[in-house]
C-alpha cells in the first residue's frame, strides 16, 4: 500500500516538457509553473516585453502537489497526500521526473541534472561540461566551449534540452542546426571557419577545376598572401578566381588577406 501511495498518478501530470507530480513557485515573480522552462517561456521576450527574465533552479523553494494542491517546501514526498512528486529528485536542482527512461543524473563539475545515464557520459574540465564517452580523448578541447549560445539559433547550449554536437574543431551547436547547416551546403564552422567534415574529395575536385581553367593572361603570374582558415598557416600563392589552396594543408577553405599583385 506504501508503494501504491507513492507511485498514485506517475506519468500522470506535468507538461510538454516534464511528467512530474508537481507545480513550482517561480521565486523570482511569485507565480505557479509546472516548471522552469514554462515560466521561461511565459516570459520570453515577445510575450512579456516587460518582465523578461529566467528562473534560477537552485532557488525554487516551494512546490505544488498535482494530486492534493498542497504547497510546501521541496522534498520529493509529499507532507498531505504522501505521493512521491517526482520518481526521480534532484535536492540541487530542485528537479522532479517521472521519466526514468530519461536516465537523469546530476552532475557535479556541470551544477545541473543531464539527461542519458551517467555511465554514458564523462566530464570534460576544460570544455567544462559532460560529453559522451565516444569523445574522451577524441575531441578538441575548447574552453567552457558549451557556455554560450548556439551559433546558429542563439538558444543557450549548456542547458538546452536539445542534442548538441561537437564539432571537429572542439566547438558545440545543436545537432538539428548543424544537420540544417549541412543540407545548404556549408561546412564551416559558424564560430571559427575551421572545415566540419573531411573536405579532402572536394580539394581534388577543385584541383582539377583549376587545372582545367586558365587565368586570363593579366592575372595569371598574380600572387596574393592567404590564410588557411583550416591550419591557420599564411602563405604567397598564386591567384586563381576559383580559389587559393593552402600550401601547407592542401585546403582551399581560405581568404585572402592582401590584394593580389604581380611578381616583381
Amino acid at each position: 500500500m506504501e508503494a501504491e501511495r507513492l507511485d498514485f498518478g506517475k506519468m500522470g501530470y506535468g507538461c510538454n516538457h516534464y511528467r512530474r507530480r508537481c507545480s513550482i513557485r517561480a521565486p523570482c515573480c511569485n507565480e505557479i509553473y509546472s516548471c522552469r522552462h514554462c515560466h521561461n517561456e511565459a516570459t520570453t521576450f515577445f510575450n512579456n516585453p516587460f518582465d523578461r527574465h529566467e528562473l534560477v533552479r537552485q532557488d525554487v523553494q516551494q512546490v505544488v502537489c498535482s494530486v492534493c494542491d498542497t504547497e510546501q517546501p521541496v522534498a520529493q514526498v509529499c507532507t498531505n497526500c504522501g505521493v512521491r512528486m517526482g520518481e526521480y529528485f534532484c535536492d540541487i536542482c530542485k528537479f522532479f521526473d517521472d521519466d526514468t527512461e530519461k536516465e537523469v543524473f546530476h552532475c557535479d563539475d556541470c551544477g545541473i541534472c543531464r539527461v542519458g545515464g551517467r555511465h554514458n557520459f564523462f566530464h570534460c574540465k576544460k570544455c567544462g561540461s559532460c560529453y559522451s564517452i565516444a569523445l574522451r580523448d577524441k575531441h578538441v578541447c575548447v574552453e567552457n566551449s558549451m557556455r554560450h549560445h548556439c551559433p546558429i539559433c542563439y538558444e543557450y547550449l549548456f542547458d538546452s534540452l536539445k542534442d548538441t554536437i561537437v564539432m571537429r574543431c572542439g566547438h558545440t551547436m545543436h545537432h538539428e542546426c548543424y544537420q540544417e547547416m549541412m543540407k545548404r551546403d556549408k561546412y564551416c564552422c559558424p564560430i571559427c571557419s575551421k572545415s566540419v567534415i573531411d573536405m579532402s574529395r572536394m580539394w581534388k575536385r577543385i584541383d582539377e577545376e583549376i587545372e582545367a581553367t586558365v587565368m586570363p593572361e593579366d592575372y595569371r603570374f598574380r600572387k596574393v598572401w592567404i590564410l588557411c582558415n583550416d591550419c591557420n598557416d599564411t602563405t604567397e600563392v598564386y591567384f586563381h578566381i576559383l580559389g587559393q589552396k593552402c600550401g601547407h594543408c592542401n585546403s582551399y577553405n581560405t581568404r585572402a588577406v592582401a590584394p593580389p599583385v604581380l611578381p616583381q
